[in-house]
């Protein structure tokens, strides 16, 4: 058995958060470095539903299953569908699902908790990754510099740890996303509230989409999918309520609601991938987990992966013979990312609501994501 050399995970988001649990369990020497300067220091965006053989498998695998359970909401599984004149073709209520919502803030949170306080450095903002021999050095914003037998990339789209085991960068996958927010809906916008339901809204049509979201604390996230061509570093348009009021003057006057009646604010969200079925040679100092390795465009499954990602790769850590286990882990996440990610590709370029939902539910009618 060889031993495991001292580990650096890059980036405390889920991935890098499950995988620094594990290994603090298992006892193996490891650094996380995260460029935020606090667990806090900025908010951590909508929620996810964790699903059984993904999320959920790699909470288990940390022994953090109940903890989540006492988080989750159970009660916010439904999803509605409908086309920009309101039609309805999909309603389900969730009630018989086992894909529970999270906020990301208390996903972070809960695997922040299982660590002890001082494991994660804030503050380190990778600069640059630097293969030396059979080491690599990690050269922080900060101006520090340390050298690792083991380095983990896990820092999502923009990694600074890829360019060590491939050139391909993620390209804007032609559509941006503008976030708006509603607050206190069940008070304040009951009609949206109810048009809403106890989960996830998404209404399409031709190129344009809206997603409207239930998080905790009666807070709704808007997102408006605009269809554009964005060059490698250009920023996306600004838009503004109005501006995308524009954009969907022909919807139903209650789906356009969600935009007219948020708040002021509008982030924008260009939303980038990496080639369905991206792979690299196997490194022996260096390996990528989570949207680092195979960020595709949003379909319910980015935050999933990341969390089996990390969960398997902490298993083959640990194994005997932990060098062949994690090649191994990597031919197994490329697989399964693979297929995760044509299927995100496939609901991404859909020309309609009626094209969603058959997307969605496969060729036997049953839905498959």
């Amino acid at each position: 058995m060889s031993r495991v050399p001292r580990i650096a995970i890059v980036g405390a988001g889920p991935a890098g958060l499950l995988l620094a649990c594990r290994l603090h369990q298992a006892g193996l020497p490891f650094a996380l470095f995260d460029a935020d300067a606090a667990a806090d220091a900025r908010a951590q965006g909508g929620m996810l539903d964790l699903h059984a053989g993904t999320g959920q498998a790699a909470l288990r695998s940390a022994g953090l299953f109940e903890r989540f359970q006492q988080v989750a909401r159970y009660e916010d599984q439904g999803m509605r569908l409908l086309d920009g004149q309101g039609r309805v073709l999909l309603e389900d209520d969730g009630q018989d699902g086992d894909r529970p919502e999270i906020d990301r803030g208390h996903l972070r949170d809960l695997l922040l908790s299982a660590l002890p306080p001082d494991r994660v450095r804030w503050g380190h903002a990778l600069h640059q990754a630097v293969l030396e021999g059979p080491s690599v050095a990690l050269h922080f914003g900060n101006g520090t510099c340390e050298r690792f037998g083991l380095v983990v990339g896990a820092e999502g789209t923009w990694s600074k740890v890829r360019p060590l085991l491939t050139d391909v960068r993620p390209r804007h996958a032609g559509i941006t996303l503008y976030e708006l927010s509603l607050r206190n809906v069940d008070v304040d916008h009951r009609a949206l509230a109810a048009l809403v339901g106890r989960g996830t809204l998404v209404a399409k049509q031709g190129t344009r989409t809206l997603f409207a979201q239930r998080n905790a604390n009666a807070h709704v996230r808007v997102y408006a999918a605009l269809p554009q061509q964005l060059a490698a570093g250009e920023s996306a348009p600004v838009q503004t309520r109005a501006s995308l009021l524009q954009h969907f003057a022909d919807w139903h006057p209650q789906l356009r609601r969600l935009i007219a009646d948020a708040d002021d604010a509008v982030r924008p969200w260009p939303i980038h991938a990496l080639p369905v079925g991206h792979c690299w040679t196997h490194h022996p100092a260096v390996t990528l987990i989570g949207d680092a390795a195979h960020v595709m465009p949003p379909a319910g499954e980015g935050a999933n992966l990341a969390l089996r990602d990390a969960a398997d790769l902490a298993d083959a850590l640990c194994s005997a013979d932990w060098r062949t286990a994690v090649q191994t882990h990597e031919e197994a996440m490329f697989a399964r990312a693979a297929v995760s990610a044509e299927a995100a590709q496939r609901i991404l370029v859909s020309g309609s609501a009626e094209h969603m939902l058959a997307t969605m539910r496969g060729d036997d009618g049953r839905d498959s994501n």
